[in-house]
């Protein structure tokens, strides 16, 4: 079911998610079906979205999906980063369409987490997939992008997107 997407300013936009637990994993296929239908009803109006977090729909817990070249269900993920290289980049969000927001993320990251069967799973990212589950992972501790901007002039509306 297509879930309303809550939007900047929304309190419960900035609490921290709770883990799933083996108790919660009767609701987890409705979840991710809402987080899927929602995630396909955003790109057919914005043209964009590659994954959504859980509590962007006002499910606190802690479940990323991602849709690349297949779906992706991340269980209680736990992020960490390789190395220090970082990057800049303009960042969008579900949450807030229209706007950009200049942030600084780590060009790598590793992520453990349970897939929708409980099982545990690690993947490597790079670019701009560590970048994108960067920002989703930053969602389950009530984090948005526009608490990471670099500065106070980092902020653009999508029509004036300028060069980093």
């Amino acid at each position: 079911m297509v879930r309303e997407i809550l939007k900047l300013g929304n309190p419960q936009l900035y609490e921290i998610s709770e883990e799933i637990t083996k108790d919660d994993l009767g609701f987890l296929p409705e979840w991710v079906e809402d987080l899927h239908d929602t995630l396909m009803d955003y790109s057919k109006k914005y043209g964009a979205g590659r994954a959504v977090a859980a509590p962007q729909i006002g499910i606190k817990k802690r479940l990323l999906y991602m849709l690349t070249d297949k779906p992706y269900i991340f269980v209680n993920p736990v992020m960490s980063f390789p190395d220090d290289e970082r990057y800049m980049l303009k960042d969008d969000c579900m949450s807030f369409p229209g706007l950009i927001v200049k942030v600084e993320r780590y060009k790598r990251a590793d992520i453990l987490y349970l897939d929708e069967n409980f099982s545990p799973q690690k993947m490597h990212l790079e670019g701009d997939l560590s970048e994108l589950l960067q920002h989703e992972y930053d969602h389950l501790d009530g984090i948005l992008a526009t608490m990471r901007a670099v500065d106070n002039k980092s902020f653009y509306l999508e029509h004036m997107k300028r060069d980093l």
